[in-house]
Formats: C-alpha cells, sequence, structure tokens
C-alpha cells in the first residue's frame, strides 16, 4: 500500500545512511589500519629499494637516515624566510625550500598552542619540502641536492627583499636562483642558466614537492582528499597516498597546469608558466623503508648556446587553502583552477555556493555559527512551500489515521477491498501519502554539501559558536559521562566513553555523547513524534529507537553540522505545530504542555 511504501522508502534511506556511517567508523577505518600496518611489515626498515622513474631525467629519490628537525635544519647553512604568514628558512644546500610554519594558524584552539608546520628538511622524520632545479642528458656538474649554493645578494627572504644564490659547475655553465614571496603563501623562483663554455648544452627545468612519508594522523580522512593533486589535462586530479602505493606513476602532459601535495587544510603547490607544456608525474617510491610520495613536472628543454642564458619564472605555493585567497592568486597569476585545490566533492554546485553564503554572513554578523543558524533558515524558506504541502498531507494523515485502522480491521481478510476503501478515503480528504517522502530526499544534498563545506574549508577550523563551543568543524567536547565536565573525571581513559580533550578528537567512544548530540536527539524525536504513525508495529518501533540510534552516530561529526540539523529540526517542529493546530489534530507539544499543566494543578 502506498502509506506502507513511503514508509519503507524513509526507512530505507534512513537506515542506509546510518548503516554506511557505522560500517565506515567499523569496518573500512579498521581495515585500512591492518592494510597500512601489513605494509610496514612488509617493507624492510634498513634496506633501500631502487627508485622508480618519474619524468624524464627527474632526479633520483634516497631518503637520507632519520635525525632530528633540528639535527635536519644544522646541516645546512640557512636564509630565513620572515614574512606575516610564515617563518623558516631556505637551505643553501640544494637551495630547497623546506623550512616553513604558518604563523597565523595553530595546532590547536588555545592561542598558546605552537603554530602549524608546513615544511620540514629532508632527514627529518616525515619531511615535505619544494626543490627546483634542471636536468639534461649528459650534462655534467647539474646541481643536485647536496650542492652547496652561495648567496649572493639578501640576508633574509621577506616581502620586497628577494634573495639570490648561484653556483658554478666548473665547467662553463653559472646557475642563479632568485627567491621572493609575497606576504602570504606564494613564492616567485626564477632560475637563469648561463652558458660561458664552448659547447651548447641543452637542459630543461624541473620542479618538485616530496614527503618522506606521511604523519599517522594524515592520509585517514575519508571526507577530505589528502594526498596528491592538480590541475592537469585540463580537470582536477587527486590521488590518494594508499593509491600510489598500489599503481605505478600516474603521467600527464598538460599546459596551465598546477600540481602538488595537499592536507586537509594545507597545500604545497608548483606552479609552472601557464603558457608553458609540462609534463607531470604522481609517485610514490620507496626506499629506506620510508614510501617517499612526490608531485613533480619537468618543463620544454632549452637549446643553451656558447655566451647564451635563459630564465624560467615558477611559483610555489605553500600555506593554507583560503578559498578568496586561492583565487586572488588564480587571477593574479592566471592559474587555471586553484582553489579546486579545496576538495568540494561530489555535490560541488552546491557546496560552493552554501560555502559563499556562508562567507557572505559571517562578513556582516562576526559568527560562523549565527551563520549556519541564517543558512538554515535560509535553507527553510527555500523549501518552505514544498515542506508545508508535505506537512499537510502529513497532518491530514494523521486526522485520519483512526479511519485508516478501522478499515484495516475492517478489511484485514481482503487486502484488495482495503487498498480500494483505503484509496478512495485518501481522495476524499485530499491526501498524498507519499509527499512526506520529497522534502527528506531533497535535503539529503544538502546535508552532505553542509556537512562537506564543515570538514575541507579551513574558514571553519577553529571557528568559535558560544559558550565551550570552541571550534565549529570538530566534534562536541562535552561528555554527558562526567556531567559535561562537572566531575573530576577524564571518560577518554574508557575507549566506549570517550569524548575530546580541548578541540582535539583524541578518541570517540560508541557511547559518548556531549550536549549538542542529545539536543539534536530530542528534537528528531520531536519531529518524529509529529508525524502520523506507522500502521506496523515493528515499524513503530522503528521509528521509536531513530532519534535514540541518531543521537549516538551524530554524535561524532562536527558541531556546526549538529548546530545545522538541530535548528533545522526546531524550525520543521515549529512548521508543523503551526499546521497541526490549524488542523485541530493532537500533538505532542500540546500533549507535553497539557500533562505539565495537569501535574502543576493537581500539586
Amino acid at each position: 500500500m502506498q502509506d506502507d511504501s513511503s514508509r519503507n522508502t524513509i526507512i530505507f534511506l534512513v537506515c542506509a545512511l546510518a548503516l554506511f556511517i557505522v560500517y565506515q567508523m567499523f569496518v573500512l577505518e579498521p581495515a585500512q589500519k591492518r592494510r597500512a600496518a601489513e605494509l610496514a611489515a612488509q617493507r624492510p626498515a634498513a634496506v633501500a629499494t631502487a627508485a622508480q622513474p618519474g619524468a624524464p631525467g627527474a632526479p633520483t629519490i634516497q631518503a637520507p637516515p632519520p635525525v632530528t628537525r633540528a639535527a635536519a635544519l644544522a646541516a645546512s647553512p640557512r636564509v630565513p624566510v620572515s614574512t606575516p604568514s610564515l617563518q623558516g628558512s631556505v637551505s643553501l644546500k640544494g637551495a630547497r625550500i623546506d623550512d616553513l610554519v604558518l604563523t597565523e594558524y595553530r595546532t590547536a584552539v588555545s592561542k598558546t598552542s605552537p603554530p602549524v608546520e608546513l615544511f620540514r628538511p629532508e632527514g627529518a622524520p616525515h619531511a615535505w619540502f619544494a626543490d627546483f632545479g634542471w636536468t639534461g642528458a649528459n650534462v655534467p656538474g647539474l646541481p643536485t641536492a647536496s650542492t652547496l649554493w652561495t648567496l649572493a645578494e639578501g640576508t633574509k627572504l621577506a616581502p620586497g627583499q628577494p634573495v639570490v644564490m648561484t653556483y658554478s659547475n666548473g665547467a662553463g655553465l653559472t646557475f642563479t636562483r632568485r627567491i621572493a614571496v609575497d606576504d602570504k603563501f606564494m613564492f616567485t623562483v626564477t632560475d637563469t642558466v648561463a652558458n660561458s663554455g664552448t659547447m651548447p648544452v641543452t637542459l630543461a627545468p624541473y620542479g618538485s614537492v616530496q614527503r618522506q612519508g606521511v604523519p599517522p594522523e594524515v592520509g585517514k580522512n575519508q571526507i577530505v582528499h589528502e594526498g596528491v593533486t592538480g590541475w592537469l589535462d585540463g580537470r582536477v586530479r587527486r590521488f590518494k597516498y594508499k593509491d600510489l602505493q598500489k599503481k605505478p606513476p600516474e603521467q600527464f602532459n598538460s599546459v596551465g597546469a598546477w600540481t602538488g601535495i595537499t592536507d586537509k587544510y594545507w597545500l604545497a603547490a608548483l606552479i609552472p608558466t601557464p603558457t608553458e607544456q609540462v609534463h607531470a608525474v604522481f609517485r610514490d617510491t620507496k626506499t629506506s623503508g620510508i614510501d617517499v610520495f612526490e608531485a613533480n613536472f619537468t618543463g620544454a628543454a632549452r637549446a643553451i648556446n656558447p655566451g647564451q642564458q635563459v630564465s624560467v619564472t615558477q611559483h610555489l605555493f605553500a600555506g593554507a587553502k583560503t578559498v578568496p585567497q586561492l583565487q586572488a592568486y588564480q587571477k593574479q597569476l592566471g592559474v587555471a583552477h586553484l582553489d579546486e585545490a579545496v576538495d568540494w566533492g561530489m555535490f560541488w554546485f552546491l557546496t560552493r555556493p552554501i560555502f559563499q553564503f556562508l562567507q557572505f554572513i559571517y562578513q556582516h554578523v562576526g559568527n560562523f555559527g549565527i551563520a549556519i543558524l541564517l543558512l538554515t533558515v535560509a535553507v527553510r524558506v527555500i523549501f518552505f512551500p514544498l515542506a508545508n504541502k508535505s506537512y499537510e498531507s502529513m497532518t491530514k494523515m494523521k486526522k485520519v489515521q483512526p479511519l485508516v485502522e478501522e478499515m484495516r480491521k475492517k478489511f484485514k481478510d481482503d487486502p484488495a477491498k482495503q487498498q480500494q476503501e483505503m484509496m478512495a478515503l485518501y481522495q476524499r480528504e485530499k491526501v498524498n501519502p507519499l509527499a512526506g517522502c520529497l522534502p527528506l530526499l531533497l535535503q539529503i544534498p544538502v546535508f552532505f554539501a553542509l556537512y562537506k563545506v564543515l570538514s575541507v574549508t579551513i574558514e571553519m577550523r577553529h571557528a568559535p559558536f558560544f559558550g565551550w563551543i570552541t571550534d565549529l568543524s570538530a566534534p562536541d567536547s562535552t561528555n554527558i559521562w562526567n556531567l559535561f565536565g562537572l566531575l573530576p573525571w577524564n571518560p577518554a581513559a574508557v575507549p566506549l566513553l570517550g569524548s575530546f580533550i580541548g578541540s582535539t578528537a583524541t578518541q570517540h567512544g560508541f557511547l559518548a555523547l556531549g550536549v549538542l548530540p542529545l539536543l539534536y536527539g530530542l528534537t528528531m524525536w520531536l519531529t518524529t513524534s509529529m508525524n502520523p504513525p506507522a500502521p506496523d508495529p515493528t515499524q513503530q518501533k522503528i521509528f521509536q529507537l531513530m532519534p535514540i540510534m541518531f543521537t549516538f552516530i551524530m554524535a561524532p561529526f562536527a558541531a556546526g553540522l549538529l548546530i545545522y540539523w538541530t535548528w533545522s529540526n526546531v524550525l520543521t517542529s515549529i512548521q508543523q505545530y503551526v499546521i497541526m493546530r490549524r488542523f485541530k489534530v493532537d500533538n505532542p507539544i500540546d500533549q507535553l504542555i497539557a500533562r505539565m499543566t495537569g501535574k502543576a494543578k493537581a500539586t
């Protein structure tokens, strides 16, 4: 029957979503951890394997034995880097940009927490750096990672204060590297080769971003892409670290390209001259028991005759993936789709507008939490006509429910007659049993799009709301098992009850519940209580259990998402309440008020 069909559809969709989340939490993630452990066990830690070939002529990768970060920095003379957004240094050994921290971002909400580290030099654990140079067949003396360059100009790399380094190979070739940086995250690297010898040479410029092993917390995100990325061959390309481990190098020929390595919020991207044809490669080279992930490109070959010189200018973005800044560089440098470094997801046509609308509201109200509340109102307004008809139909369904039950009993032995009489009843009362499904179906993409926005855009990172909610992109940090902080006990010690420390999710037990998940569960119960009861007792029990089940399922989600969904439930309940009052249908709010009033009178 149609009402059974509509309820089954809703149950299927909700349960499918629940099963997907539970499957991801308890099956996929543990399986990935086991696979990572197996791969680590299969690689001898002390034996270096041969490097895979990358772009034609690209330098061979060899990861040195690991040392401390301080020791790796001390292994080379350095030029300090100081901008309003970055601090660090450039190594004269290899002329690499390999030491950067982001001064405007911290590892935790606390202002005393250390700044986010982006680059670290080769040799340090989880090294991450950018390298530039020249490659050519049968050309001796090309600068390598071990080449010590001479500082020719400048003592500090800062906005408006470039540095220049030189190196002569002793065979007629002089290499000059000029590095400039702006006040945000863009480096400009200009390489020049002068040929004072007697023979012509042919060289091609290259750029490389390497990550020599990744920290344990990186690459585990199932919602946001972490790994290699770039705009190549006319579209965005993304490969997770685990994908590169299983396949040969990915190669592309492209014009107007960029390529790099990204974390959830941070990006290191190489940007060659937009008009130049480049050969780009993503690869994983296993050496010394370490996975060295690399995104590189090689430009067109240049013939340099005796007495001539050639120059090439490339850019390196190394910083936070703020959408306005990426779009500004995109326009300024003519870079194609640099803002695609943000993983907008399959619902990008919703994710982008939602983000832009949140940004617009935030600029006027100054609080992303309030912006989420106003976004919820806007979504409800957009869906209002459709939702209003749906709720009217559901209210009418609830009103005729006693008649429906009578028909079920009267014609329980004649299903055909029962169906016929019910269809006649629905026609007389102008009830559409399927109308209640449509608003739910239409809001599911909005739900996922907002989840993506809160998960992927750095503008939400550490964005506060009010009270204990200091990070809208992180789950609720409170826990019912220590009475929301009133008891001097940390539930994180118990795996099933584990909660959060500060704004960083250390672990989350399946039974951990904060204030926001409980409010969400309460409002979900209220909205489902206003719906017509399911005809089947089993379905009724499922609907009664769903608010409890989803309270636990939604607990690990971002606080901003719970605020959106809870506030949406409140607005839904208000809309349903008004309609039910208009049609003179009993509702749980009036029933609750009546019980409280009656109890007060009795007292």
